[in-house]
């Protein structure tokens, strides 16, 4: 094989590699369906509804959002605007454990009797403790309305709606709702450096190392390549 297409081989290995390290997924997200099963004033009811949970970096941690597509449980009477409060937890599993607490808005409009009741979407702050791979799962539904608690537990031991490559966060306080067993709640730091901004996909420690590093590698070795390129071509010119 010519000396240049040994350079062409190892220049190209050298770009590939930086590239494949930035196509590594950080996260794996999927809609999952809850059979959830509700206790309310008036007796049990069920509903299955599919779950969406969605995870955005903020600060030290990421604003986590948890989206109901189907309407679940339903009131025998109307529920005027403003009348339904809805909250949930998520639990967290793999590296890290306990649940996140989510909440969202009352309803902003009115509610006929005996239909579903739809939940907006509800949101809430994970600040990581430990590294690694944490996966997030719908937990219990609590809809609060016209002085009642009405309690919804999936029942089909529902799989992950998330999982996310996470770095323990460093410190950082705030008003934020995830709880541990055995611990108190703790919040989202305050913003610092290299946080990715609303919408884009989560970043993770070490992948952003191992790109950083990936990146200087190449670098060291397009330099030395174009070194010994220019040195060869310099030996191999005739003597005048």
């Amino acid at each position: 094989m010519s000396y240049r297409k040994r350079t062409a081989l190892t220049l190209a290995a050298v770009v590939a590699g930086p590239v494949a390290l930035m196509a590594a997924p950080a996260a794996h997200a999927e809609v999952v369906d809850v059979d959830y099963q509700c206790q309310t004033p008036i007796g049990p009811k069920g509903a299955v509804s599919p779950i969406d949970i969605k995870a955005v970096r903020s600060g030290a941690g990421y604003r986590l959002t948890m989206s109901f597509q189907k309407g679940v449980s339903s009131s025998p009477v109307e529920l005027g605007k403003g009348a339904m409060n809805p909250s949930a937890l998520i639990r967290l599993g793999g590296a890290d454990g306990g649940t996140v607490r989510v909440s969202g808005p009352a309803n902003g409009e009115a509610i006929p009797a005996n239909t579903p009741i739809k939940i907006n979407d509800l949101s809430g702050s994970y600040t990581p403790r430990k590294t690694g791979k944490v996966t997030f799962t719908a937990g219990v539904l609590t809809i609060k309305a016209l002085g009642t608690t009405t309690t919804c537990t999936p029942k089909n031991n529902p799989k992950p709606s998330l999982e996310l490559d996470v770095t323990a966060a460093g410190g950082g306080s705030g008003g934020g709702s995830q709880t541990a067993p055995g611990t108190g709640s703790s919040g989202t730091g305050s913003s610092g450096p290299g946080s990715s901004g609303p919408g884009e996909l989560p970043r993770t420690g070490p992948l952003d190392s191992a790109l950083a590093l990936g990146t200087l590698g190449g670098t060291v070795l397009l330099t030395g390549a174009a070194g010994v390129l220019w040195l060869t071509r310099r030996g191999a010119r005739p003597a005048s």
